[in-house]
């Protein structure tokens, strides 16, 4: 780990991110909590407490809870907040009940514990959400020990804690599980069992945990800021890194002065711990998991259905998308050797999941059914070398997580997943208060009962959920109002941007002055979830776009063709990768 280099004089000169961002110097002035020009600013100017490298989740999650500790925190993420894993999960806030079948009694308790932290927290965002499991059999009855199988499954679910939701498994008739997934195979369907977990938009989950650390504690946060080297004190103690805020331009690198550093990557945890201990070594073992789009008139769910995947000892979700006329499938969970950077479908991974769905229903979907796809990458702990066999198979890896320091000094969290981000943040800082030397009692927790940034029970009410723009309210909570302000005078704002979705221009506007979103990429795959959902029509509405936004960002005429030119390269490549259409599809 190298020696922090002087700070450079001309740093407030340095211009921002080209074609990502206005090209403007940074300026003085006022400053606004959550604009990246002005968090670099700080990042440059200021000493913190503690530097959280990685802007997802759990990134997010760590910086949130050392800055509702009091302590001064700094986040930087290479690219965009939740750009990796945590915008391509299957947008589960739940136990795992498959969790039960190896015996992790512990982690499905504190799964179901951070879920019900979630759903008090951030009842916005995180909603509760039915299950169906379909069971299937011969002559109209199904295998006796199938059926107490699922059974016992459910009951110790609920008693390790899914009852909190306020509600318990039930077994259903044939027919109410048709009612709920019509096109099951009417042939096999006996019955099945509903439970109930929870659902959320990982990316902006994500985004306003880290929005919350910043606007309500202060944090200094910054997208596409990457790391480029840590640096260390005479001593050889980690004290910060050296930051790259404008793309391969040496001439912008700075040091950012922190007491500790955190290392949040999640799968590139080890490229980061290489810059602190060198070396190779392995900790993390990636597994890819893959979803695919289809219309719901084409597998119609008016809730979650659990499918079992033939041959594979493992199920994937039907999930229909809120505030759609869509639904999604998934996941697969396969090793991954690849690169970290843009995972990609195969046709293979299309073809296991819609093979598993029409194994039990009358779906018949093929690939020009599909209108998105994503990919994203697992961070799982590699297990430990020894003598006793290990399974080839990442569906049968722990989810749970660990907290390291290395000898430099560096805190590392690796592992966990979604639901439990706010814990494995606990744990991680932690680990911080220690390194520092604070007390405990002074730097206690408060997360547990910490409500993220919009929280309102508003979002679950009937009456207003009956009224207009009541969508609004499950992705912005309280800041729905502001959102709407900025449509006074221009009712266009107001109208859907992409064919078949429901997001405006309002929400776009938004997402540039108050969200750090600064590309096109950022408001079609994260901000809204349009390129995953409908990614022909997203292409279709991405010169609009940018030209709707392009004032905001001070883009150029061709600044925003090339933007637009850039989405559509990159949603098209996803779809050829995935042996997909590259025109038109089935479907409304």
């Amino acid at each position: 780990m190298r020696t922090s280099p002087t700070r450079q004089n001309t740093l407030a000169g340095s211009p921002s991110r080209p074609g990502l961002g206005r090209d403007r110097m940074w300026q003085a002035g006022p400053m606004h909590p959550f604009r990246r020009d002005d968090a670099l600013r700080r990042l440059a100017d200021e000493r913190f407490d503690v530097l959280v490298v990685g802007g997802g989740v759990t990134g997010a999650g760590v910086a949130l809870d050392a800055a509702s500790r009091g302590l001064k925190t700094a986040l930087v993420e290479k690219g965009d907040f939740a750009s990796g894993t945590s915008s391509k999960s299957s947008k589960m806030v739940h136990g795992g009940i498959r969790y039960l079948q190896q015996r992790e009694f512990r982690l499905v308790y504190e799964n179901l514990a951070e879920r019900q932290r979630l759903l008090d927290n951030a009842p916005h965002l995180v909603s509760p959400l039915p299950f169906l499991i379909p069971l299937f059999g011969r002559n109209g009855a199904v295998s006796k020990a199938v059926a107490r199988s699922y059974s016992s499954a459910l009951w110790m679910y609920d008693l390790t804690g899914g009852w909190r939701i306020g509600e318990r498994h039930r077994q259903v008739s044939r027919d109410e599980a048709l009612e709920h997934v019509r096109t099951l195979d009417t042939a096999h369907l006996v019955a099945g069992f509903l439970y109930f977990d929870a659902r959320a938009d990982d990316a902006r989950l994500t985004l306003t945990i880290a929005r919350t650390a910043a606007l309500e504690y202060g944090a200094a946060v910054a997208n596409y800021t990457p790391v480029v080297q840590l640096t260390a004190g005479p001593d050889g103690s980690a004290n910060g890194a050296v930051v790259r805020p404008v793309p391969d331009d040496e001439s912008s690198d700075f040091a950012v002065r922190a007491r500790v550093v955190v290392n949040a990557t999640g799968v590139w945890a080890d490229a980061v711990r290489a810059l602190d201990e060198g070396g190779h070594r392995r900790e993390i073992r990636p597994a890819k998991g893959v979803h695919v789009t289809v219309p719901a008139e084409r597998m119609p769910s008016d809730i979650a259905a659990v499918i079992p995947v033939p041959k594979d000892k493992r199920s994937i979700f039907v999930v229909p998308w809120p505030g759609t006329d869509l639904v999604y499938l998934g996941t697969t969970d396969t090793d991954y050797e690849g690169p970290l950077d843009d995972p990609v479908c195969t046709p293979e991974d299309v073809d296991y999941l819609l093979h598993a769905a029409n194994n039990v229903t009358t779906s018949e979907l093929t690939r020009a059914d599909v209108t998105g796809v994503w990919a994203g990458l697992r961070p799982l702990l590699a297990p430990p070398e020894s003598g006793r066999h290990l399974s080839e198979r990442t569906a049968d890896l722990s989810r749970r997580h660990t907290v390291s320091t290395s000898r430099h000094g560096v805190v590392t969290v690796t592992g966990g997943k979604l639901t439990t981000y706010r814990k494995m943040a606990q744990d991680t800082v932690d680990a911080v208060v220690d390194r520092l030397g604070e007390s405990p009692r002074r730097r206690r927790c408060v997360t547990k009962s910490l409500p993220l940034l919009g929280a309102t029970t508003k979002a679950r009410d009937p009456v207003s959920r009956a009224q207009p723009h009541a969508r609004l309210l499950t992705r912005y909570g309280t800041e729905s109002s502001a959102v709407l302000a900025l449509a006074e005078g221009r009712p266009e704002l107001l109208r859907p941007v992409v064919a078949g979705l429901p997001y405006t221009g309002a929400e776009l506007l938004y997402a540039v002055r108050e969200e750090m979103a600064g590309t096109l990429e950022d408001l079609l795959a994260r901000r809204t979830r349009a390129g995953i959902q409908r990614a022909h029509a997203t292409i279709d509405a991405a010169p609009a776009v940018a030209a709707l936004v392009a004032g905001e960002l001070g883009w150029s005429d061709s600044v925003a063709a090339d933007q637009a030119a850039r989405f559509a390269k990159a949603c098209e490549g996803e779809l050829v990768a995935a042996g997909l259409p590259v025109g038109a599809t089935r479907g409304p």
